[in-house]
């Protein structure tokens, strides 16, 4: 099946979704039912999420380690791994503070009409899970089996970095063994177009069972919030683009745009980063970025660049605040937003992973903890967006790092290439 064709059909899940949600809440309005309801149409999209789960240790693996060991020493591992957070740290920052200035200029939670929950209300999740020493003590896999398990993405990069750089230390000791694994990644890519084929009867799914239990009215209710968020989002992807532009040029960047566009499409609908991440690997390939480069910076892209998820801690918290009528100064914004830096980096892995960073950040600053049951009913819809945001801000990452490096090849430098070598003939 073509990208352009997926894209579509996946366009055609998301409006048939929406439907059939719709009319499965109006004609089961007994929230009981919907729900069970809607656990059953869910069913698909968990299965299609599953299978997402099911090759990504593999492939994340596979690829880091060929990836590590085609860059040969172990000083190209540091340079290109340092390249990589230095422009991660960045682009989180921007994000942060792109979030946190337009969430003050538009206001959502300004005087807003919702009847507030109650203070001392909880909301179930874990706070506390995501403070900086367990983030550091987390990083480092007990075991590399039971990382690969719980699909710790960030575990699995720690020991694939390890496991590649020892590989390509051996040398032709280590040849044969690289060239299995590099036989596992293609094996591992081939399961991913198989499992591809799925991708627009779960985007139908999960946007249907959504829809199901919370009504089209979700979306009226929270209006200003998720219209105002997504206008930041736009921005967010106004200045990535522009990034893009300034690194690659205009031909360069709307080439990208095309080849991301049907990963970027299916995490937007499967609110998922995972469910892209085969996709962007085989297409930022064909773009021209290296098998190595590629294969080494995305996955530590997926724990350290979640640029979509950035801006929604700090437009989430601040809406919060908003919404309960705390002024925070901007002394206190700021420290927010370092904290956010430092917690947000164990984002990777864990599920409604934004709203625990966002539940800790809200008790550092007083502001009730239950102001997250404001905005945990239109999460999914929420999730859409960063999820998204987060493959375009990696791929472009991912691209910046090869162009940095000098090996970038596109398809123009190519044909040159090509060309020059027929004229000297």
């Amino acid at each position: 099946m073509t990208g352009s064709r997926l894209t579509t059909l996946i366009f055609v899940g998301m409006l048939l979704g929406i439907v059939v949600g719709y009319l499965c809440s109006i004609t089961w309005p007994d929230p009981q039912t919907s729900k069970e309801i809607a656990g059953y149409i869910a069913l698909i999209s968990d299965i299609f999420l599953r299978l997402i789960k099911m090759i990504i240790a593999p492939l994340v693996f596979s690829t880091l380690v060929v990836g590590i060991a085609h860059l040969g020493d172990t000083a190209s591992v540091g340079r290109v791994g340092g390249k990589a957070l230095l422009w991660f740290v960045g682009a989180s920052f921007c994000s942060l503070m792109l979030g946190l200035v337009l969430v003050n200029i538009m206001q959502p939670g300004h005087n807003l009409n919702l009847p507030l929950p109650d203070v001392g209300a909880g909301t179930g999740l874990k706070a506390a899970s995501l403070s900086l020493k367990e983030f550091v003590t987390h990083l480092v896999p007990k075991s590399a089996v039971e990382a690969m398990a719980n699909n710790e993405i960030l575990q699995i990069v720690v020991f694939s970095i390890f496991f590649g750089v020892a590989l390509a230390a051996l040398g032709e000791k280590g040849a044969f063994l690289a060239k299995g694994i590099e036989g596992l990644a293609d094996v591992m890519l081939k399961v991913t177009g198989y499992v591809m084929l799925f991708a627009p009867v779960a985007v139908f799914a999960a946007i249907a069972a959504t829809i199901t239990t919370q009504g089209i009215g979700v979306l009226v209710t929270y209006g200003k919030f998720l219209v105002e968020f997504y206008i930041g989002l736009g921005v967010l992807w106004g200045a990535l683009m522009g990034v893009g532009f300034l690194l690659l040029g205009g031909a360069g960047i709307k080439r990208l745009f095309n080849l991301i566009k049907e990963p970027f499409v299916l995490a937007f609908s499967t609110a998922s980063s995972e469910a892209a991440y085969p996709k962007m690997l085989t297409n930022l390939e064909q773009f021209g970025v290296p098998n190595r480069i590629t294969s080494f910076v995305l996955p530590m892209g997926y724990s350290f660049n979640l640029d979509g998820s950035m801006m929604y801690c700090t437009f989430a918290v601040m809406f919060i605040a908003q919404a309960y009528n705390i002024p925070l100064t901007w002394g206190q914004q700021l420290t927010m937003l370092f904290l956010l830096m430092v917690t947000s980096k164990g984002m990777a892995g864990v599920p409604r992973a934004s709203l625990v960073v966002i539940s800790a950040t809200l008790t550092q600053f007083n502001i009730p903890e239950a102001g997250l049951l404001l905005i945990i009913g239109i999460d999914q819809f929420l999730d859409m967006g960063r999820s998204a945001t987060n493959v375009l801000g990696n791929s472009i990452a991912t691209v910046a790092v090869a162009k940095w490096e000098g090996q970038l090849s596109t398809s123009d430098q190519r044909l040159d290439h090509v060309g020059a070598v027929a004229a000297a003939e």
